[in-house]
């Protein structure tokens, strides 16, 4: 069945000077709502594709992407940079080794401050989850997170927050770092300027009227990206964190067992790496407690995620 496309477009003098803008002048936005944080449900967001690119088992991504790339490059904008769809990928090499990333993609990300990799000079790993819905697990995986002393990064959507507060109220509480991943859950290519900037700060404004603080992080969904919307969030004040390693995790119905995603993460550990999980899987919240201990045993210890933010 063929994906079907909807351009969305904005007129010349709709984007705010977000040039300006940081972190410190995200509340000074007035912007349309789209509905809100509050008012939108799990049944509005789409997980279908939680990935896309190239991991070492092979291409994971089952849309034709000649079916609508075209069509994101056509979405307009006032920015002036390039909308061409990209989308995150990485070659793992194995135990010990730097994975390879798309080529050209890790200066692209440098150049608008995104990050996919700590410091490789040192065994230091960081650990981070995508929470787009609630499975169950994330209770246990918040246990044994706290029991081993280890700090993450939790990326959540505006239902999640909607419906899960209690479960981001802990992680905030237990000092954790919570990420943007967005209201709805989109391609970011695939929205025009000012939907996107209300993607990413209507999830902040909310999650800022409840604790305080503004988020600093931002995963796009999907992996997908393009230098539009890369410039656009930097200029808004936010890090876009990518990974050096993930793997098929987020079928619900694809359960193989804790030793499988055990081996499966601690075989490709490296210096620097960020580790992506998804939360709804049985597999990773089994696991995570051996993951933390054997990536210790084998002289990694975990990072503070605050350490991979970059100057905006």
């Amino acid at each position: 069945m063929k994906k079907k496309i909807i351009v969305l477009t904005i007129a010349t003098g709709l984007l705010l000077t977000i040039g300006i803008l940081g972190r410190g002048k995200r509340d000074s936005l007035n912007l349309p709502d789209m509905g809100g944080v509050y008012s939108v449900s799990l049944d509005n967001l789409d997980f279908s594709t939680e990935i896309t690119g190239m991991l070492s088992e092979g291409v994971i991504d089952e849309i034709p992407y000649e079916e609508y790339e075209d069509v994101f490059a056509q979405v307009q904008s006032v920015s002036g940079y390039s909308n061409k769809v990209l989308r995150w990928g990485i070659s793992r090499r194995g135990f010990g080794e730097t994975p390879d990333a798309d080529p050209g993609a890790p200066e692209l990300l440098a150049r608008y401050g995104g990050v996919y990799l700590g410091d490789t000079s040192k065994n230091i790993i960081y650990l981070t989850f995508d929470e787009g819905y609630e499975n169950g697990y994330t209770s246990k995986i918040l246990d044994v997170l706290r029991n081993n002393n280890v700090k993450a990064i939790f990326f959540i959507t505006g239902p999640y927050l909607k419906e899960h507060e209690d479960l981001v109220r802990r992680m905030v509480e237990e000092g954790h770092v919570v990420g943007n991943h967005t209201i709805h859950h989109p391609s970011l290519p695939s929205v025009a300027d000012k939907e996107l900037e209300e993607e990413v700060l209507g999830l902040d404004r909310a999650f800022k009227e409840k604790f305080g603080t503004n988020m600093k992080f931002l995963r796009p969904p999907k992996g997908e990206y393009s230098e539009r919307t890369l410039a656009i969030t930097q200029k808004l004040g936010y890090t876009n964190l990518f990974w050096s390693f993930a793997y098929d995790d987020w079928h619900r119905d694809k359960v193989r067992g804790p030793e499988y995603a055990y081996k499966k993460v601690t075989d490709n550990l490296h210096n620097g790496a960020v580790l992506l999980l998804h939360a709804v899987s049985k597999d990773n919240a089994d696991a995570l407690d051996m993951i933390i201990k054997g990536a210790r045993g084998k002289g990694f210890e975990f990072g503070d995620p605050n350490d991979l933010l970059r100057s905006n």
